[in-house]
């Protein structure tokens, strides 16, 4: 059975006629270097059948070629923004989230389980070189079965039931990946903001590896760059999603042009990027994104000092008033869209950590609905968001076809009469001189909930609940530590608790995995020994024990041998019913707004949108690369 989403695949790639990418249509930033013969024009550059993006079709303006961007970022690894915002996959979503092919001309699927990828004729990485199947089969063969270069062995999403996936090639221009079982997960993790790499360069990274290049080359090369190993060496030269490598060749909208350390990145168009728009005029419209690196604390002043012409990271809804009277002496406009996150900030309780007596005492799911209950979310919204938000559990938002009403309301409610009474139960009777209740070990019930310190807004709700939690007899310490040591300190047990987002993923559809309800990962603030087991296939940490996030793993796995939607639907419903009535997370509003600063001589940038890391990437589904600058005069 071919699935419906061949047929999306299909349309997504409409045959353009190549002799509408005429001499008009070349990019005046490449204009001398076509002229000295050192660039092919753009119609030798572009492949038979490039992805056509209807722009007027999007409901915005088809625009025109040139300008700069200059934007702020927290620290240098956060070029990876640009991996981010280009959105350039093999498959992707547009903003429906239905998805299409992108660098691939087209794809078919059989049952979940097996998928056969065409790639587009004549299409090139960023220096000129052909993308082929010997891309694919480099990066399938000679890195991910490569134990040096993937010691961690394959990603979840390409073994089912302990079974690898298949790899082939057909032709000169196909691929396919096959299992036995359905992968619903696969077509998924290629569309993320951090996709799933399937195709690497191998005519410029075979110089890096083992078995392609000379011994004494590959040490020469190895001494030069100060590694010790050539695993090393491969690992920092193919590394695509923090483009760090200038050389490196790349599919994306824009490619990094400045090697590390910097303090200024400036990204410069892709002359053989695969995507035009209806009238011929090879994409992206912007020629250069500038990305300068500033300290976080000071990118909201800057912003509103006209140092950016388009910024969302490092800027909240706090600073929303002071960017909206920018507006006054500067041209710019702050838009707002709406966060996809289940819940804007949620206290996540560590079920793993190594306190031997609060370990217990949360898992016990009447302590969990205590904690909850205790909170005055109302009272939060109007204080912190301005009645902006919806106070609500961490769960998806009313945008998802998987939202009902009775997730979002669990266990919300202000009630301390019943917090008390379920604390009561958990055995918490005991009281010192102060209220605070009394641990069976006799220290104070005090409860140290870490944040990484990254804004004000985490302190001022924690103010708030410490004196909730203090009314049924909690104590709440806050501390602030490095969002870089959180993980390691979580998987070691050292935090009780956490204050983080809740669930990144707030709009997903039955077709996206369900993992973010279950230990899946090491930096799952919940249970990161439980996630850190599944992600290491069982080697490291430990398998769940508590009933609830046993039933919550056999439904995941479940989904992902699942290739029917509605059983993928009713999965989706138990987990999320599980994952709320249990306060896994505890959340206190979600819906909350997002500014988004955007110079006026920017066009097409959406005026109201969704805005997350998963699925949206942020920027990324509303095709940045349709971005354009009205220019002066």
């Amino acid at each position: 059975m071919i699935t419906r989403r061949t047929a999306l695949a299909l349309l997504a790639t409409a045959a353009f006629p190549k002799y509408l990418l005429a001499a008009a249509s070349e990019p005046k930033f490449f204009e001398a270097l076509v002229a000295e013969g050192k660039l092919p024009p753009v119609n030798e550059r572009v492949p038979k059948t490039p992805r056509v993006i209807n722009v007027a079709g999007m409901g915005r303006q088809p625009g025109k070629h040139g300008g700069t961007v200059q934007s702020l970022i927290g620290s240098a690894k956060d070029i990876r923004l640009m991996t981010v915002y280009g959105y350039s996959r093999l498959v992707g979503y547009d903003e429906k989230l239905e998805m299409h092919a992108d660098v691939l001309e087209s794809y078919e699927t059989v049952e979940d389980r097996i998928f056969t990828f065409h790639l587009r004729e004549g299409h090139k990485w960023s220096d000129g070189s052909p993308l082929t199947t010997e891309d694919f089969r480099y990066c399938w063969e000679d890195v991910l079965l490569n134990e040096k270069l993937s010691p961690a062995g394959l990603s979840t999403a390409l073994v089912m039931d302990g079974e690898a996936g298949k790899f082939e090639v057909i032709d000169a221009r196909t691929v396919r990946y096959s299992w036995s079982t359905p992968n619903p997960d696969f077509l998924q993790k290629l569309a993320a903001p951090q996709p799933l790499v399937l195709a690497m360069p191998a005519a410029y990274l075979k110089q890096f590896h083992e078995k392609y290049q000379d011994e004494d080359k590959l040490k020469a090369i190895m001494k030069e760059q100060r590694v010790k190993k050539w695993s090393q060496l491969h690992m920092r030269m193919a590394r695509s999603y923090r483009p760090e490598n200038p050389d490196l060749p790349t599919l994306d909208p824009w490619r990094n042009t400045t090697s590390m350390p910097a303090e200024q990145f400036v990204f410069e168009r892709n002359p053989y990027y695969h995507r035009v728009d209806e009238n011929g005029l090879q994409l992206p419209y912007i020629d250069k994104f500038v990305l300068n690196v500033s300290s976080p604390a000071l990118i909201p002043a800057k912003a509103g000092t006209g140092e950016s012409d388009l910024q969302a990271t490092n800027i909240d809804f706090i600073d929303y008033t002071f960017l909206k009277d920018a507006e006054k002496r500067y041209p710019v406009t702050v838009k707002l869209w709406k966060k996809t996150q289940g819940s804007r900030l949620a206290l996540l309780p560590n079920l793993n950590c190594s306190d031997p007596v609060w370990r217990p005492l949360l898992q016990d799911v009447r302590v969990r609905r205590a904690l909850s209950l205790a909170i005055d979310r109302s009272e939060i919204n109007k204080a912190v968001f301005y009645g902006l938000t919806k106070e609500s559990a961490d769960t998806v938002l009313p945008e998802s076809p998987l939202f009902r009403p009775e997730f979002a309301s669990a266990w919300i409610a202000h009630d301390p009469v019943q917090a008390n009474a379920l604390l009561d139960e958990a055995g918490l009777t005991n009281r010192g001189s102060d209220g605070i209740r009394i641990l069976s070990d006799g220290r104070a019930a005090q409860i140290v909930v870490e944040t990484a310190g990254e804004s004000t807004l985490e302190t001022d709700v924690l103010q708030l609940i410490t004196d909730y939690w203090q009314k049924v007899g909690i104590s709440l310490f806050i501390r602030t530590s490095q969002r870089d040591t959180f993980r390691s300190r979580a998987v070691g047990g050292e935090i009780i608790m956490s204050m983080w987002f809740g669930l990144d993923n707030g709009v997903p559809t039955a077709d996206m995995n369900p993992g973010q309800l279950a230990p899946t990962a090491d930096d799952q603030l919940q249970w990161p020994v439980w996630g850190l087991n599944y992600l290491s296939h069982g080697e490291m940490g430990q398998a769940p024990d508590l009933p609830a996030v046993v039933e919550l793993t056999e439904l995941l796995e479940r989904w992902r041998r699942s290739a029917e939607d509605a059983e993928r639907a009713e999965i989706w419903g138990r987990m999320l019913s599980i994952y709320t009535d249990q306060v896994f997370s505890i959340g206190i509003v979600n819906a909350s707004l997002q500014p988004i600063l955007v110079a006026n001589k920017i066009r097409n940038v959406p005026e109201s949108a969704l805005y997350g890391f998963d699925p949206m990437s942020y920027f990324g589904v509303y095709k940045p690369d349709t971005f354009w600058i009205e220019q002066e005069g």
